[in-house]
């Protein structure tokens, strides 16, 4: 916001430059089907077209309308992108071939569409966002029912879910057009089959085009565009840093105080709010008096505060130095264009000291209307001394003490001062005290000064007696002097009280960010809520989150021991349910130990914050408020944040999952087949007789088929995690040895050559899974490796570490890509890893290795003859005697 100087406000300037370089997005906003968006959208591109524009439809959807159909002629049209769906073909906007095209102005028709799957991104507007990234101009349109806010409103009326919205975020930068007709015209087309076919325009007529449900949306269409176009003209003014309320739309402020009868000036506030349709803030101003307040005008506001969030305002609480200067520069910062304001009964004594904040608020603040309402149940201020309301007793003695100490320092210094010098003296002690002890001790420094001068200064010194009149003038202006001097100190130490209680309150909220912003755990992150506000606040605090039954309330963090009643999970449940405060200090389960607040991001209620004293006393003062809501929001928004992360995590899994699903489906397709054909070919002549060369391909082709089903199964046992690990020390030699002798028939034509010594160490795994591992190294090796050439096994032991290398001959694998052929169901291209199989041995090798406590690693031979894979057992996994000498 821009303040009451007119500088502008830094963060409308940041929203302008974030929009530099980006495309302008305009939408033909409609409230229902049918009124001519398209159409409009079309017309206007054909506009800018004749204006020399670059214009391309990305998307248009005529839906058989012959007038829509005619207005996309002439018009450079990009072809779509075909994608296959479900055995049919769907066609979407192909977004790259515009962003090649790179047009001026991009024609895209429905904003809300959902792609098809497989698209880049899953919602149209998505596509429009990347193309305004780019710099190009997006016409688009949306129906009212669209708009992701909306979507429970219309649905309350209409009994239609749309289920394709638009988030509200796309709208506060567009520039939006209404695209209107009146709800009779719109039936007419209906009925004359230009909106849907005839059959379906009579469903439609009897459910959402009815005349009611039209009227409403199409209000809801007007009320959005405008405040669309609000928010707009308020941010480009708070850029330039222009004054005034600029009341393109009516924002009201309601003024609330400790008065017993600030709730009637709430509820006026919501009368007149729902009658213009307008947004409206309850606002508390905190002054140097507030401080002075007892528990139970604190708790009044609270409540009055309250109340106002529950009829739907936004609530705030400002410092200031007067409750005239902070509701000026509020309804400034806010461009609120109604005050609502209460008028108490005061004497007139009072109003000729201090004046009028009703008359001062008519006359200052220009442009605003004042609605002054009278407070029932609120009558004259009375004085009421509290504690301290006069000053303490040690501020009396130091201030007395320093008067004293300027006398002896006056008298002391008198032969060389003249009367005017030491009568600026004594300005000394009244500045302190009034700076260290408040206004009535800088008073009092003020008047026992003038005494003091009077006294051992003026002659006939000792007495007050003052025989010169000049001297009464000095008197007099010293005392006029002090008293000013008293006041003006007094002030400035009362907003510098106000400074440091906004710094404390700015510098507690930036550290509980700090604090748990780096935190990734829910309950980690809980506790650490917990413990923070407790001790912001000095209160016992707890988070419930909804049980994962979705019934009820789980305590997921407290900062003390707690037990929760039948009466405080009422109230928690409750907080939850509506959005509201309930329990101790609300109008909701007042008899409750606790106040529970709700922790809300956007619609959304995560969880429900608990507090409570020690001294069942009520836990939270107004003029806590304003912190503790926004520590609550700022924790909401972490909380949101792991949950999101959490979802993203599960969708990663469920794409995961997916890929899988498909590659398996196209592994099962193709490469199971082969064998499977082979073996019934097979089976289908052994009528003729079994020769030598069926029987082989019969057993080949089953031991292929097997080991196929077997790594499916042996991947499902990874995925679900169903590994049982059998260990006991394996001698290497014998392992590679019998894993070699059962892959000969995956290594036919090529020659085994194994360099493996006796004398490796023993090595503790588990040898089912060893053999696995080998076989499916072999396996690939033999498939990929050149016609005739070895397959070498190697095993080396050095620096405490074992390694069993497979090595073939052939091309070898991409540089920089070696780990990717660990990957599910991936096969390398333009490698010797593309030929044949499921994509499944190596990623099995990789799992049951690390199962096993080894690592495995690819690459290219050191002489680049091929491919390397190398299983490495580190120092743990080797055997060793009770001297920890290694078994060989």
């Amino acid at each position: 916001m821009n303040d009451a100087t007119g500088r502008p406000s830094p963060d409308a300037l940041l929203r302008q430059a974030a929009q530099e370089g980006k495309g302008r997005l305009k939408i033909f906003l409609g409230a229902a089907p049918g009124v001519g968006k398209t159409f409009e959208m079309l017309s206007d591109g054909r506009t800018r077209a004749k204006a020399g524009v670059d214009v391309v439809i990305g998307v248009v959807e005529t839906h058989g309308r012959i007038e829509t159909e005619q207005l996309t002629r002439g018009y450079e049209i990009v072809p779509r992108r075909a994608v296959a769906h479900a055995g049919g073909t769907l066609y979407e906007m192909d977004i790259d071939a515009i962003l090649a095209r790179a047009p001026r102005l991009v024609l895209v028709d429905e904003l809300a569409h959902t792609n098809a799957p497989g698209s880049r991104h899953p919602k149209r507007y998505q596509d429009v966002v990347e193309l305004l990234d780019a710099g190009i101009d997006v016409y688009s349109t949306l129906n009212i029912q669209h708009v992701e806010s909306l979507n429970d409103v219309v649905a309350s009326f209409t009994r239609v879910r749309v289920r394709e919205t638009v988030p509200d975020s796309i709208l506060e930068t567009a520039e939006i057009e209404v695209v209107d007709i009146p709800p009779d015209e719109l039936i007419e087309r209906l009925k004359d089959g230009k909106v849907y076919l005839p059959q379906e325009a009579t469903r439609a007529l009897s459910h959402f085009f009815s005349k009611s449900n039209l009227s409403a949306l199409r209000e809801l269409a007007l009320r959005r565009a405008a405040q669309a176009v609000d928010a707009q003209m308020l941010d480009h003014v708070r850029a330039l840093g222009v004054g005034g309320t600029w009341a393109g739309s009516e924002r009201i402020v309601v003024a609330v105080s400790e008065a017993p009868g600030a709730e009637g000036l709430v509820r006026a506030g919501k009368r007149i709010a729902d009658a213009l349709h307008a947004p409206w803030t309850a606002l508390h101003v905190e002054t140097p008096r507030t401080q002075g307040f007892s528990d139970d005008e604190h708790r009044q506001i609270a409540k009055v505060l309250n109340l106002a969030t529950q009829l739907g305002a936004a609530a705030a609480t400002v410092p200031a130095a007067s409750v005239i200067e902070g509701l000026k520069a509020f309804s400034a910062n806010a461009r609120a264009t109604q005050l609502v304001v209460g008028k108490s009964v005061r004497s007139r004594w009072f109003e000729l000291r201090h004046g009028s904040v009703v008359d001062r608020l008519v006359r200052e603040t220009p442009g605003v209307a004042v609605h002054v309402l009278p407070i029932e149940g609120a009558g004259p201020r009375k004085l009421r001394l509290r504690p301290g309301h006069w000053g303490s007793r040690a501020g009396y003695a130091w201030t007395a003490l320093m008067v004293g100490g300027v006398t002896a320092i006056a008298n002391a210094l008198f032969h060389i001062l003249n009367l005017g010098n030491v009568a600026l003296l004594y300005l000394l002690p009244v500045m302190a005290a009034a700076s260290l002890f408040g206004l009535r001790t800088g008073l009092f420094a003020g008047v026992l000064s003038s005494l003091a001068y009077n006294f051992f200064f003026l002659p006939p010194t000792g007495t007050l007696t003052i025989n010169n009149p000049e001297n009464v003038v000095s008197v007099l202006v010293l005392l006029g002097i002090a008293l000013a001097t008293s006041q003006l100190t007094s002030r400035v130490r009362a907003q510098a009280d106000l400074a440091a209680a906004s710094a404390r309150a700015n510098a507690a909220l930036a550290g509980f960010l700090r604090q748990l912003g780096a935190i990734n755990d829910a309950e980690a992150l809980s506790r650490a809520i917990c413990e923070e506000i407790g001790r912001l606040f000095d209160f016992r605090t707890m988070l419930l989150v909804p049980a994962p039954t979705g019934t009820g309330l789980v305590l997921q963090a407290a900062n003390t021991e707690v037990r929760l009643e039948t009466m405080e999970l009422a109230a928690a449940q409750w907080a939850l349910d509506a959005g509201t405060p309930a329990g101790r200090g609300s109008d909701t389960l007042a008899a409750s130990e606790w106040l529970f607040r709700p922790m809300r991001a956007g619609e959304r209620t995560l969880a429900v914050l608990g507090m409570a004293r020690d001294d069942s006393a009520e836990p939270l003062r107004a003029d806590q408020l304003p912190l503790l809501t926004g520590l609550i929001d700022q924790a909401a928004l972490l909380l949101e944040r792991l949950r999101l992360e959490a979802e993203m995590r599960d969708v990663d899994r469920l794409r995961e999952r997916d890929r899988l699903r498909a590659a398996l489906l196209s592994s099962v397709s193709h490469d199971l087949r082969t064998p499977l054909t082979a073996v019934m070919a097979a089976a289908g002549q052994l009528d003729q007789g079994a020769t030598p060369e069926l029987i082989a391909t019969l057993q080949s082709e089953s031991a292929r088929l097997n080991r196929f089903v077997a790594n499916l199964l042996d991947m499902a046992r990874v995925e679900a995690g169903a590994l049982t690990l059998a260990l006991e020390p394996v001698d290497l030699s014998d392992a590679v040895a019998g894993a070699a002798q059962d892959a000969r028939r995956a290594l036919e034509g090529h020659a085994i050559v194994l360099e493996v010594p006796p004398n490796l160490p023993l090595v503790r795994v588990d040898p089912q899974l060893l053999h696995h591992c080998l076989l499916n190294l072999l396996d690939n090796a033999g498939r990929y490796a050149d016609p005739g050439t070895p397959v070498t096994v190697r095993g080396v032991h050095r620096h405490d570490t074992l390694t069993l290398s497979v090595l073939d001959q052939g091309p070898g694998l991409p540089p920089g890509r070696e780990s990717e052929v660990f990957e599910t169901f991936r096969r390398l291209e333009g490698s010797d890893r593309q030929i044949g199989g499921t994509g499944l041995g190596l990623a099995i090798v990789k799992a049951f290795a690390e199962a096993m406590g080894m690592a495995v690693r690819a690459g290219n031979r050191e002489d680049g003859t091929g491919a390397d894979f190398r299983l490495i057992f580190p120092k743990a996994l080797l055997v060793r005697d009770s001297d920890g000498d290694l078994i060989l």
